[in-house]
């Protein structure tokens, strides 16, 4: 039998919305957001300045702005779940996230995005644990994706979080690094 090539763009396949959440969903969802900081540090670990900077697909990102967009994207979800425990459906701004990946601070160090994203997780983890049932069900308006409840924003950055650490770990494999 022969395997369907890997769509590079989606190497956890794209993301599908799940109707009912199970409890146990959330708390597996929560676990890879605990993991996050440790394996998105140990997708980048040892690779030199060139290897940052090589597109982990042709037209994509470079696993430097990846990294960085980790960091630039769960700090905004971040916010947004607080927001969500603090207002009633507050509407979120989004956010140009090509525009961000071309700013001049994308192009140093990754070291500051994998302690960033370190202590960013350790604080929504601890959050989303502290959460009961009704919380789980608050939530925020984005204007283009719609209204969005903690436990649905939860499960996206589980995947989101699995998404990009494939994107670069499916770039080491394929270029043996």
């Amino acid at each position: 039998m022969e395997w369907p090539a890997l769509d590079p763009r989606f190497p956890v396949g794209p993301y599908a919305s799940p109707g009912n959440v199970a409890t146990a969903e959330r708390i597996h969802a929560i676990a890879t957001l605990e993991e996050l900081p440790d394996r998105l540090r140990d997708a980048v670990a040892g690779l030199d300045n060139g290897q940052l900077d090589t597109p982990y697909r042709e037209g994509g990102w470079t696993v430097r702005q990846v990294t960085h967009h980790i960091a630039d994207s769960h700090m905004n979800a971040f916010i947004r779940v607080r927001l969500a425990l603090t207002e009633d459906w507050p509407t979120v701004a989004p956010y140009d996230e090509k525009a961000w990946a071309l700013l001049h601070d994308g192009t140093g160090p990754v070291e500051c995005s994998l302690n960033l994203v370190e202590g960013l997780h350790e604080r929504w983890v601890r959050l989303l644990e502290s959460l009961d049932g009704d919380e789980w069900q608050r939530g925020f308006k984005h204007p283009k994706m719609g209204p969005m409840t903690i436990e649905a924003a939860t499960l996206l950055y589980a995947w989101h979080s699995r998404h990009h650490v494939a994107h670069i770990t499916h770039l080491r494999k394929k270029r043996a690094w």
